[in-house]
């Protein structure tokens, strides 16, 4: 019996959700307006309502007519708070200005640009990301939705010109994701009713794996310079040392062996190796883990390791069109190699 509730709330649902989504294409800047704007009580607002027939009917039933005069102020009220509320939430314009990359089970932040044209000033407008979570029991799931939902919503108190507001959502597993609906609602100023209006944006993020930690020092070995003035760290066999020759005024003072100097042996220049033929590499196939997506988190921890170290690396994956890949370093390299970690197969 506890199933049947679901079964036919569930079409319905369905249904509405189809239809609020053929009035709001998906586009990465909307405007509310008559077409995707919706209007109804609140739940305060309901006994509101109720209010409103009870006084009615009793002031029909017994011929009070100050019964009826309360009955028909209190209807002027719903009005007013019906046009107020409505008109506070029409006319905004929602802008995607960006989406970030995020890890598997961390949250993507996508930032908005909120516009309102009108003189008056906008009060307690609620943003919010509508959440995905799998289903346990009725109403655990309700209980929990309502709550992650408060958590992911940003009130913004006053709007008068233009606002940025960062959103969070929440990522579950790597590849591609579409971004939920967005829901912006008010219930200002009274209560009674409720505005609110769903924006269906086009631009997706991409959630990459999230690092799985593997004893990487037997593949990729890092030593300490300490001879630089800064502490450099340089990857064994990418930056072995060479050589020292007599400083020459014009060189990199970084290249001087300041150890050297401080034992009062004059200055030196320090010459390391060539590099050609000591390249490292993040290679799928030598990754440790048996599964596939596995080895992809693996790949994601050593990217973002050598990114941190700034040491040059270019990463191989299977489905790579050539043998050769393209070599970087730094953090920005590593943010393009989880880039295409996400993307791939």
């Amino acid at each position: 019996m506890s199933l049947l509730p679901n079964a036919l709330t569930a079409p319905i649902t369905s249904a509405l959700s189809r239809w609020f989504a053929s009035r709001a294409p998906k586009s990465d800047s909307a405007t509310l307006n008559l077409r995707n704007v919706y209007i109804f009580f609140s739940r305060e607002g309901m006994l509101f309502a109720l209010l409103l027939v009870i006084t009615f009917i009793a002031g029909v039933n017994y011929g009070n007519n100050l019964v009826l005069g309360l009955c028909f102020y209190l209807v002027s009220v719903w009005l007013i708070s019906f046009h107020v509320t409505f008109a506070h939430i029409s006319g905004l314009q929602v802008r995607l200005l960006e989406v970030s990359m995020a890890e598997s089970g961390a949250p993507a932040w996508v930032t908005l640009q909120i516009r309102s044209d009108s003189r008056q000033p906008r009060r307690q407008l609620a943003f919010g990301f509508e959440s995905r979570n799998k289903k346990t029991s009725k109403r655990q799931d309700k209980e929990n939705k309502n709550s992650e939902e408060d958590q992911q919503a940003v009130l913004v108190t006053q709007l008068q010109g233009e606002q940025i507001i960062r959103l969070p959502v929440q990522t579950h597993t790597r590849g591609q994701l579409e971004l939920p609906r967005l829901t912006i609602k008010t219930v200002y100023p009274l209560g009674i009713m409720r505005a609110w209006s769903y924006v269906y944006f086009a631009r997706t993020a991409w959630v990459y794996p999230k690092p799985e930690t593997f004893d990487w020092q037997t593949h990729y070995s890092i030593v300490s310079v300490e001879d630089l003035p800064t502490g450099g760290q340089f990857r064994q066999g990418q930056d072995d040392f060479e050589r020292l020759d007599d400083y020459r005024e014009g060189e990199s003072l970084a290249r001087v062996s300041w150890g050297h100097v401080a034992r009062g042996q004059g200055m030196f220049t320090k010459h390391f190796a060539d590099p050609v033929g000591h390249e490292q590499t993040l290679d799928y196939m030598d990754m440790p883990a048996a599964h596939h997506e596995h080895k992809l988190s693996q790949l994601a921890y050593g990217a973002i390791k050598l990114g941190e170290l700034g040491v040059p690396f270019k990463m191989r994956l299977p489905n790579d069109a050539s043998a050769s890949a393209a070599m970087g370093e730094g953090d920005g390299f590593a943010q393009t190699c989880l880039l295409r970690l996400a993307k791939a197969p």
